[in-house]
């Protein structure tokens, strides 16, 4: 059953892919509560999405927090603004080094806030959506997690555990309305990828076909698309978003 309002659950929506996500389907009539582990951030939220007469908020809410805090967040946003229907898995972190270098602490911070984070939301929000019968849980990946890429082994093996997470998930629930799915960016001109060098940037644009780097807006329209009614038949799937640098 379609439902009569929409309700969106961003999460890391104060920069970046996030913030343009939460923008693009709010612009779109759906209430928006955004998510950042900074009460600053979280104003700017409520600040951005209030001057672009968008209904909703911004929260502070960490991911990795118990699931006791999370659930008593959520609460207090859902008394207010109803039950979120469609779940955006943003937030994410990245703690780079060649694996022989890599420390125990770098992997399991990269598994828990980026493949165990996801694990959480999902977990507070699909209660509610199994009794709606209908929902959208939309996890953002990285090329990463099907090329995989030296120095990231930690975080490519948290995006290859998204799809895993995502295909079996959309195989338990898919018969009560809910799709799950993972927007997978390739590079995106955002704050982490500023960092990188000029030869890196060039090593990486010979392999992109269609001769430049993303912008936020790709990434968000492709969420957008898997939010709507017209994916309604799409599940378990992972679409690509990087201008042909790799090409499932």
């Amino acid at each position: 059953m379609i439902p009569s309002e929409k309700i969106a659950l961003v999460t890391g929506a104060s920069r970046g892919i996030g913030k343009v996500i939460a923008l693009t389907l709010g612009k779109q009539g759906v209430t928006v509560i955004g998510t950042s582990t900074r009460a600053d951030k979280a104003d700017q939220i409520t600040e951005m999405l209030h001057s672009n007469g968008i209904r909703g908020t911004g929260i502070v809410l960490n991911i990795t927090d118990p699931q006791e805090t999370l659930e008593t967040t959520l609460d207090s946003v859902c008394r207010e603004f109803g039950h979120p229907n469609i779940l955006v898995n943003n937030a994410g972190v990245a703690a780079d080094n060649l694996f022989i270098r890599m420390k125990l602490n770098d992997w399991e911070n990269i598994i828990e806030t980026n493949l165990t984070g996801a694990y959480r939301m999902i977990q507070l929000c699909i209660k509610a959506m199994l009794k709606a019968r209908w929902g959208r849980i939309i996890n953002i990946g990285s090329v990463v997690g099907s090329t995989g890429n030296p120095g990231q082994a930690n975080y490519a093996a948290a995006k290859a555990g998204l799809i895993g997470l995502s295909k079996s998930l959309a195989r338990e629930i898919g018969t009560r309305g809910i799709t799950v799915n993972v927007v997978s960016p390739g590079l995106i001109e955002t704050d982490m990828t500023q960092v990188l060098s000029a030869d890196q940037k060039d090593k990486w644009m010979q392999q992109i076909a269609a001769g430049r780097m993303g912008t936020p807006e790709d990434v968000a329209a492709a969420v957008a698309f898997l939010a709507s009614e017209s994916a309604g038949y799409i599940t378990g799937e992972t679409l690509h978003v990087n201008g042909g640098m790799y090409m499932a």
